[in-house]
């Protein structure tokens, strides 16, 4: 039971963690692209870069197992950024909703096998 809890943990945080540098890298890459998604959205492009790196800091916090506390504030960070683009993107409709709700699967998944394998 044990090894299936850690299966599906590093299953799901690598899953996210492959989500989060390929959105973080297209922050960085792509920033014309990023920005007019985040115009038709209706979100400030100032936030491009400044939510680039606190999505890179928010797996370093997962990752590392320094702070339960600040591991906990990743978690609670990215479910509030995902369920806002999953929820911008259903009212705008633009079909990119899919996304968002992947990560949102896959983060509560992470969460709740990394509470039962750190016990």
């Amino acid at each position: 039971m044990e090894k299936r809890n850690k299966i599906i943990y590093w299953i799901a945080t690598g899953l996210l963690t492959a989500l989060m540098l390929l959105s973080a890298s297209m922050y960085f890459m792509k920033y014309d692209m990023v920005s007019q998604t985040f115009n038709t959205l209706g979100f400030p492009t100032f936030v491009i870069y400044p939510l680039a790196i606190a999505k890179l800091l928010g797996l370093a916090a997962i990752w590392s197992n320094k702070s339960k506390l600040l591991k906990e504030w990743a978690y609670a960070g990215f479910f509030f950024d995902f369920v806002l683009a999953f929820s911008a993107h259903m009212v705008v409709q633009d079909g990119q909703s899919g996304m968002a709700a992947v990560a949102i699967v896959l983060l509560i998944v992470s969460r709740i096998y990394d509470g039962k394998i750190r016990q």
